[in-house]
Formats: C-alpha cells, sequence, structure tokens
C-alpha cells in the first residue's frame, strides 16, 4: 500500500535534526489538531531500544497515540518498503476515525519515500554483502566510498563517508542491474494540489543544537543506555547488523567489547551524532517540499505548532486562489 494523493492531502510531516525539539512541537501540533503522531525514526521501530533512540514515554504515549514505534524486534530487518505500507494503513486508519496523521522524526528516506514512491530496487545479495563490509573494515571506508565513486558518482557524492550501509546498497544495486542507484532516484515532488498540508523541518542554530545533543547524549547515559545496550547485545537471537549500527549502540557495543573506553564511546557517540545532524540537515535542505522553519532554541512547543498551522493555512489560501 502507498500514499494516494488524497491520503498525503490529509496529512502534516515534520522534521528536522536529531534533538531539535522536533518531538515536543510534534506532540502540541497533535493537540492542536485533534491527531495522532506516526514516527518518521528508522531505530524507534525496535522494542527495547528506548533510551538510544529517544522514544516518546510512555505518558506521552497515552496523551497521544503513536504508531511505528515498537513494532519490530532487533534481531529483524526492518525495509523502507514495510515502513511506508505500515505507514500507509496507520494514516488511513487515523484519517477513516475523522483525526489528522502527524508525521514526525529524522529519516530523511523514509519522508521522501512517503512524498515521491518508492524505489523498486533488487533483493538484498547477503553474499555481496557480507564481502564488501568484510573489505571495508580491512581497507577502510575511503576504499568503499572510492569504489562506489566509480559506478556511481552522483550517489558517492551524497553519502558521507561513514554512511557504510547505504555505500554498501549503492554498490549492490549496480552490481545487480547494472545501472547506478542515482538514476532511479530522480522521483520529481507532486503537484502542488496533491501535496500535504505542511511539510517543515525545524532549522535550529547549529552551536544551541551541538549543545543540546552533548547535553541529551549525558542524559541519556545516566538514565541507562550502557544498561540497554548490555542487554541488547545479550538478546537471543542477537540483534541486526541495521540495530546494531543503530547511532550511539554500535560506540557503546564497541566498549562492551573492550574496544574501547567508555569515555571514549561516549565522546565518538556526540561526534557521530553531530555528523548526523549535519546530513540531516542536508536532506531537508535539499527536499523540496520541505520548508524551513527557522528557529532561535528559546520558542516553545506550541509557539512552533502555531508557525506550522499558520503556514498550512497560507499554503491552503494561495492554492484556493489560483485560477
Amino acid at each position: 500500500m502507498e500514499f494516494s494523493s488524497h491520503l498525503l492531502q490529509n496529512c502534516w510531516f515534520l522534521a528536522g535534526p536529531t534533538a531539535s525539539g522536533k518531538s515536543a512541537t510534534a506532540m502540541a501540533l497533535a493537540a492542536a489538531l485533534d491527531g495522532e503522531i506516526i514516527s518518521l525514526d528508522s531505530m524507534a521501530i525496535y522494542r527495547s531500544m528506548d533510551i538510544g533512540t529517544a522514544k516518546p514515554s510512555l505518558e506521552e504515549r497515552r496523551r497521544i497515540p503513536h504508531h511505528l514505534v515498537d513494532v519490530a524486534d532487533p534481531h529483524e530487518e526492518f525495509s523502507v518498503t514495510e515502513f511506508v505500507r505500515l505507514a500507509a494503513l496507520a494514516a488511513s486508519d487515523i484519517v477513516a476515525r475523522g483525526r489528522k496523521p502527524v508525521f514526525v522524526g529524522g529519516t530523511g528516506l523514509y519522508l521522501r519515500s512517503i512524498l515521491r514512491g518508492m524505489f523498486e530496487g533488487p533483493e538484498a545479495d547477503w553474499p555481496l554483502r557480507n564481502s564488501l563490509e568484510t573489505q571495508a573494515r580491512e581497507l577502510g571506508p575511503l576504499w568503499l566510498h572510492d569504489r562506489l565513486a566509480a559506478c556511481d558518482p552522483i550517489t558517492a557524492a551524497r553519502l558521507h563517508l561513514n554512511d557504510l550501509r547505504r555505500m554498501i546498497r549503492a554498490i549492490e544495486v549496480f552490481e545487480l542491474t547494472g545501472k547506478p542507484l542515482s538514476d532511479d532516484q530522480h522521483h520529481v515532488p507532486r503537484p502542488p494540489n496533491e501535496q500535504p498540508r505542511a511539510v517543515v523541518w525545524l532549522e535550529p542554530p547549529r552551536e544551541w543544537l551541538r549543545d543540546r545533543i552533548n547535553r541529551r547524549v549525558d542524559q541519556m547515559m545516566n538514565a541507562g543506555w550502557l544498561e540497554e545496550t548490555r542487554q541488547l547485545i545479550e538478546r537471543d537471537p542477537s540483534p541486526s547488523r541495521t540495530a546494531r549500527q543503530a547511532l550511539g549502540y554500535r560506540d557503546l557495543i564497541r566498549h562492551l567489547a573492550g574496544e574501547l573506553t567508555l569515555a571514549k564511546a561516549v565522546e565518538l557517540t556526540k561526534i557521530s551524532t553531530r555528523q548526523f545532524a549535519k546530513r540531516q540537515h542536508t536532506w531537508f535542505r535539499n527536499l523540496e517540499e520541505c520548508l524551513a522553519i527557522p528557529m532561535t532554541g528559546t520558542e516553545s512547543p506550541e509557539a512552533l505548532s502555531n508557525r506550522i498551522q499558520q503556514i498550512a493555512a497560507d499554503r491552503q489560501a494561495s492554492e484556493q486562489a489560483r485560477p
């Protein structure tokens, strides 16, 4: 199931970099709209990964219903296709009950796949993936990036050196189809009259966000993130590659394996989270449908919610004024 134009027109989307205040703003927006929240977070789907993914609390979920949180076990692989299918089902159900779907999260690929449709790529070739992962560990991420640049320079220019999973997928697509992944991802935006009520992203000041990220990592550690990670890797079946590579968890897993001190693991988590926030900034800035909401960091969630509603009202008035 994919998103029809009619379904999209009933949806609201709030994106932004990690730690920018999306969740609190979405709670305020959903309360104002009589809406329900659908998560746009590729790791919040996993059960038992609560602290490190900054999931909404049980109290928040009681106040506003949340969807696509805790829908898979950590050992399961979860595809973008499956996400879009479940998101469309959830949104359809919310609309049928007379409420508004409010999407919130920072996974740009999920957002683009909903807005523009899915890329139907080949099935995973696990022997090829395992071989590329082994070579990347031995030869370094720059080797993998160079190999990708040789077959798909457009995708290579878009992906960060540390994004091994997506680099491997892009190489896999080329090896299996003979075509670069970038050839199949030039989906264009839908016409204005088929787009959602609002697609916005929070754009906070860089230094403010840097401080927020550092403090949030410390708060997560104090809340028991290390013990959560320990329990995660002791699960049977063991976590999937995707779950193990989740932001922050991978560094804590290395600490628990004796490869890093705890202080170093925390430091690397802060660095990788700040780098991830920069990549999110690029994702949303380059997504034509996504309108930036510059913020100072002093705004209340209610004030940001009001700005989003005003943007939607202005857009609707503009559409109605067209001949």
